[in-house]
C-alpha cells in the first residue's frame, strides 16, 4: 500500500485554462467562470470528494509570444479574459466547511503592504482556509502594462520575491502581538496600542515603515504554496513553501525534483517530510477503460492547435509559430518559465512542434491519465511509489465534468484501497494538511519576525555608521 494520495483541483478564473478549445464542447461550463454559481457548484463537488483544496492559478498579462501577437489567445480564450482570483475566496468559503482555497498572486505586480491586507481579510473570511501560491510571473505583457517596461530577469524576480515575503512575514507575524486585540467592553478597550508595532522595513526593493492594517487572522500567514521548478524556484520553495506545485511530465523528472527540493529543505533546517508536493495531472476516468478512452478521443476533437501553442509559447518564451510543424523543439534561453524549456528540450523525448501542440491540448504541461477507476488508481499509486510525490493538482478537460467524474469514479476506488481520506481533519487549512497548529511552525523562516522589535534592533545594529561631513550638517541646520 502506498502512502496517502492527496488531490487539489487546479482551476483559474478564466475560460481556457489548461485545455484550449474545449470550451466549445456542449457539456463544458468554463464560459460561466464569471458567475459565482460556477464556483460555488464546483466547490461543493470538490468538498464531497474531500479534495485538500481548490488551487486557483492566475496570470497578469496575456499570451502574445505566439506569432508575435495575442490574436490567437483572444480568439481561443486562452486565459483571456481572466478575472481576479482572490475575490473567489469568500463565496467558495460560504458554501463549504473544509475545502482549502489556494489563491495565486504575483510578487511582481502588487505592493506587499496592500497585499498583506487582502490576504488577512480573506483568511478572516474563510476562517483560516486560505493559501497563497507565490509566483514571480513570466509574461512580459504584464510588466509592460504596469509601467515596468518589461519583466525583470528570472533570478532577479526571486530576489525581489525573497524581500517581498519578508515584508509580509513582518506584517502578518510580527506587527500585532498575540493578545493585542481584547475587545473589552467594560474598560472600552478594543486594542492595546502598545502591542501593535511598526515593522520598520527598509530594504533594497521595498520600504514599509508602519503597522499592518489588520488584526491577526486565524492562520496569520496563510498556507504557502510555491510553483517554481527552476533552480532559483526550487531554492525559494525549500526555504519558504509548505506546499509545492510542479508540472513534471514524467516520473523520472518528478522524482528528481521531489528529492532535490526535500534535500534543500532539510539543509535549510526544515522538516522535508512536512513539505507537500503536488504534480499537475489531468484524469479522464469512466466506468471502463473503453469508455474513458472514448471520452478522451471525444475531447481531443475539440483541441485548438493554435490555442495549445499560444500556451506553450507563453510558458516557454519561445515563439513556436515561427517553426514548421515537423521542426524539433530546441533549447532556447528565455526569461519565462525556465523549467518548461528544460523539460521539453532536455527530456527523454524529442518533440516536434505538432506533437507538442497535440500533447498540450488537453491538460497543458502535465501528463494525462485515462482509464477506469482501477486503471487510473494503479497509475497514481505507481507515480507516488516511484517519485515520493504527495498528491496531484488535477486540471480539468471539461468543466465541471472532469472533477465530477473523479469524485464519482476515482475517489471511491482510492478510498477502497485505503490511500485516500474519507473525512476532513478539523481546524484551519494548515491544521488539516499538517496536523499541527494553525500557525507556521518554528522551523519556518517567518517565525524569526514574530519579535519585530528585536528584528528592528538587530537591523539597526547591522547598519554601517556613516560619518556626516561638518559642512553637510551646517547646511541642514541652515
Amino acid at each position: 500500500m502506498t502512502k496517502p494520495i492527496r488531490f487539489n483541483a487546479f482551476e483559474m478564473n478564466c475560460v481556457g485554462h489548461q485545455s484550449p478549445g474545449l470550451w466549445a464542447h456542449s457539456r463544458d461550463r468554463s464560459w460561466q467562470y464569471k458567475d459565482l454559481e460556477y464556483w460555488t457548484d464546483l466547490a461543493k463537488v470538490l468538498e464531497k470528494g474531500i479534495f485538500d483544496g481548490i488551487f486557483i492559478a492566475d496570470v497578469i498579462g496575456y499570451y502574445d509570444v505566439y506569432k508575435g501577437n495575442n490574436y490567437h489567445a483572444l480568439h481561443q480564450a486562452a486565459q483571456i479574459p481572466v478575472n481576479d482570483p482572490l475575490q473567489l475566496a469568500a463565496p467558495i468559503a460560504m458554501v463549504t466547511e473544509h475545502l482549502g482555497i489556494g489563491i495565486t498572486a504575483s510578487t511582481s505586480f502588487e505592493h506587499p503592504y496592500t497585499f498583506a491586507r487582502r490576504l488577512s481579510t480573506a483568511d478572516h473570511h474563510t476562517k483560516g482556509r486560505l493559501a497563497w501560491n507565490i509566483v514571480t510571473s513570466y509574461l512580459e505583457s504584464g510588466a509592460k502594462n504596469i509601467s515596468e517596461g518589461g519583466l525583470r530577469d528570472h533570478s532577479n524576480r526571486y530576489e525581489v520575491a525573497t524581500e517581498y515575503v519578508e515584508v509580509l512575514y513582518k506584517l502578518l507575524e510580527g506587527s500585532w502581538e498575540d493578545g493585542a486585540v481584547v475587545r473589552d467592553r467594560e474598560k472600552r478597550v478594543f486594542t492595546h496600542p502598545e502591542k501593535v508595532h511598526e515593522i520598520g522595513h527598509k530594504g533594497k526593493y521595498f520600504e514599509v515603515p508602519g503597522y499592518h492594517l489588520c488584526e491577526p487572522s486565524p492562520q496569520r500567514t496563510p498556507v504557502l504554496f510555491q510553483a517554481g521548478a527552476s533552480g532559483p524556484g526550487k531554492a525559494f520553495a525549500a526555504q519558504h513553501a509548505e506546499c509545492v506545485f510542479v508540472a513534471a511530465p514524467t516520473p523520472t523528472i518528478l522524482k528528481n525534483y521531489v528529492s532535490d527540493v526535500r534535500r534543500q529543505a532539510a539543509e535549510a533546517g526544515r522538516d522535508p517530510d512536512k513539505l507537500l508536493i503536488y504534480n499537475l495531472v489531468t484524469v479522464i476516468v469512466d466506468e471502463t477503460d473503453a469508455k474513458a478512452q472514448a471520452k478522451f478521443e471525444e475531447y481531443k476533437r475539440y483541441v485548438s492547435y493554435d490555442g495549445s501553442l499560444v500556451f506553450m509559447s507563453g510558458w516557454t518564451g519561445i515563439d513556436f509559430g515561427q517553426y514548421a510543424p515537423t521542426d524539433l523543439v530546441r533549447r532556447v534561453e528565455t526569461n519565462a518559465i525556465v523549467s518548461a524549456v528544460e523539460h521539453l528540450a532536455g527530456g527523454d523525448k524529442a518533440w516536434t512542434i505538432e506533437e507538442l501542440a497535440i500533447w498540450g491540448g488537453v491538460g497543458g504541461m502535465g501528463p494525462v491519465f485515462v482509464g477506469s477507476p482501477p486503471t487510473v488508481a494503479d497509475i497514481l499509486q505507481q507515480w507516488v511509489e516511484a517519485t515520493g510525490v504527495d498528491g496531484f493538482n488535477l486540471a480539468y478537460a471539461i468543466a465541471h465534468e472532469t472533477f465530477e467524474d473523479v469524485v464519482h469514479y476515482l475517489v471511491p476506488e482510492l478510498q477502497r484501497r485505503g490511500v485516500y481520506p474519507t473525512a476532513y481533519a478539523p481546524g484551519t487549512l494548515r491544521e488539516k494538511l499538517f496536523g499541527g497548529g494553525a500557525r507556521l511552525p518554528e522551523t519556518h523562516p517567518a517565525t524569526r519576525f514574530r519579535d519585530i522589535e528585536r528584528v528592528k534592533r538587530e537591523s539597526q545594529q547591522a547598519q554601517p555608521i556613516t560619518a556626516t561631513p561638518a559642512h553637510a550638517e551646517a547646511e541642514t541646520v541652515r
